[in-house]
């Protein structure tokens, strides 16, 4: 188990929980990939890429105070290979990257009051958007890291990879009190 990086979270912006530590610690960087960090809240997934050999990151959120909050984490870092994009998932996104990491928001709620938690009624309301659209910013040999809960679907997930020739794995995991949190990995052959 590898440590990641102690942050500053602001007020606004989602702390890194199990969630975000799990999936921090189930992902593999090749050195010198470019690696998108969707949804990045203060960054832990991008600096934890950094630290595991990234040459670059974009980091990518809704929220521009997440984006403010990566800013003032990495001001204590000597990382500069960074790019900021506010989006709403892909959407101001262009190019493609080596690696992209993704910790959704996927708790099953009746109305998305919380966009850095709430999942929409199935857990799967951003997820799937994702899905549909992370393989068009994916290079060809590119692999893609993102986090569910057993709450929102695996089955369903795993299917739509394998509608859209995905291989992939389950490459971590957790139980908690009331759901278990996968770390899943996916890739074209």
């Amino acid at each position: 188990m590898m440590n990641t990086p102690n942050l500053h979270v602001f007020a606004s912006v989602y702390p890194p929980k199990e969630d975000s530590h799990l999936l921090a610690e189930s992902t593999k960087i090749k050195r010198g990939s470019h690696v998108l960090d969707m949804g990045c809240g203060s960054g832990i997934q991008g600096i934890t890429a950094f630290n595991k050999g990234a040459s670059s990151v974009t980091f990518v959120d809704i929220n521009p105070q997440a984006l403010a909050n990566v800013r003032k984490n990495l001001s204590e870092t000597r990382i500069d290979k960074s790019l900021f994009i506010q989006s709403n998932l892909f959407e101001a996104v262009k190019g493609k990257f080596d690696v992209i990491l993704f910790n959704p928001p996927y708790v099953p709620t009746e109305k998305i009051k919380w966009k850095d938690t709430d999942g929409g009624s199935a857990g799967r309301e951003i997820l799937d958007v994702f899905l549909e659209d992370f393989p068009t910013h994916l290079k060809r040999s590119g692999k893609c890291f993102f986090l569910q809960s057993n709450l929102n679907g695996i089955k369903q997930t795993q299917t739509m990879l394998r509608e859209q020739a995905f291989e992939h794995e389950i490459v971590g995991r957790k139980k908690l009190f009331f759901e278990e949190l996968v770390v899943v990995k996916c890739w074209k052959e």
